[in-house]
């Protein structure tokens, strides 16, 4: 092909986002809708829908003449992307090579709509619920932080800049709170947050000690997991990378959830967590750190973490990296 529709980012809140009560009518009558919440949460949340389909619909044409494996490493993970929205939603394969162009876009806008809808809403909501893990329980957060107004958190306070604080910084070092304070110093989103890590204890011998482990996770994954893992049997890789982004973001000082924002870099943050646990070199510590939080979210669950669909294109790739390693 000449030209490959690349899939682009947003996370802004804006005006075309639609308030809980639309989103609500709206995933009661449009299934696109509600699967798009669904699978914004759990699988893949900085999609833009519309071109995403349309890249997926090109690349299974060039895929008749080129393996998956020959094409850059993005492309591969926007593929495999496509690839688990087709295994999850029954039919829309055929909708989509049956349909015209505008019928693709109409169909990626659904999906679009319910993504960014579930993320409003669980933005709205987080921005509150946060805030009780601050400190211990019968604690008052001091000074004291407003659930509305987000300005004094951040490095701009010290409970939540001590859970915001790198791992290799040290936050009581006056210098270094300072220089967060002030912007001098300028935290990337590979720069990951103590809050990740279980105790806000970060071990730079054992750097997978802890992490994903913590209790700001826990609370957050288990009060919202009926709305986030509605009919799942086992936390995907893809939604805690979800729920740690969201608790970044509600931590930080910024008020509007932007991929370009340069104060939270919350797309750079997803991605470098996402990479880490579909990472093949890292199975063994991904698998034990999965079905650690199966039985966390799911403890009646039978099954200690989530079976592979047999013949979808993730297995194939499995097993075909697990040959390769041989």
């Amino acid at each position: 092909m000449a030209f490959r529709l690349v899939v682009q980012f947003s996370m802004s809140n804006d005006e075309n986002t639609p308030s809980p009560d639309e989103v609500s009518h709206k995933t009661s009558s449009n299934p696109l809708i509600l699967h798009g919440r669904h699978f914004g949460r759990t699988v893949f949340a900085l999609c833009n829908y519309p071109a995403l389909l349309a890249a997926g619909i090109l690349q299974l044409e060039e895929l008749q003449d080129s393996p998956l494996e020959d094409f850059p490493a993005d492309v591969q993970q926007e593929h495999r992307v496509f690839m688990e929205l087709l295994d999850s939603y029954p039919g829309l394969l055929d909708r989509l090579t049956n349909g015209e162009e505008e019928d693709i876009i109409h169909m990626g806008d659904l999906l679009g709509k319910g993504a960014s809808g579930a993320q409003g809403d669980n933005t709205k909501t987080l921005r509150s619920a946060v805030l009780e893990w601050l400190v211990p329980r019968g604690q008052a957060v001091i000074p004291p932080l407003s659930q509305n107004i987000k300005s004094d958190r951040g490095f701009n306070h010290k409970a939540t800049g001590a859970l915001l604080c790198p791992t290799g910084l040290d936050w009581l070092d006056a210098e270094t709170k300072q220089s967060l304070k002030s912007g001098e110093t300028t935290v990337h989103g590979d720069q990951w947050p103590m809050f990740l890590y279980a105790g806000y204890i970060y071990n730079s011998e054992d750097p997978w000690k802890g992490l994903l482990r913590s209790k700001i996770l826990i609370f957050i994954t288990t009060r919202s997991s009926n709305a986030y893992l509605h009919g799942m049997k086992c936390v995907t890789k893809g939604s805690l990378a979800y729920i740690a982004m969201q608790i970044w973001f509600s931590l930080s000082s910024s008020s509007v959830f932007s991929q370009t924002n340069t104060i939270t870099d919350s797309k750079n943050f997803y991605h470098t967590i996402l990479d880490l646990l579909e990472d093949p070199d890292e199975s063994e510590e991904v698998g034990d750190l999965m079905t650690w939080w199966t039985r966390w979210v799911f403890p009646n669950s039978s099954s200690s973490q989530c079976s592979i669909s047999k013949n979808s294109a993730l297995s194939k790739i499995q097993e075909k990296r697990a040959a390769l390693q041989e």
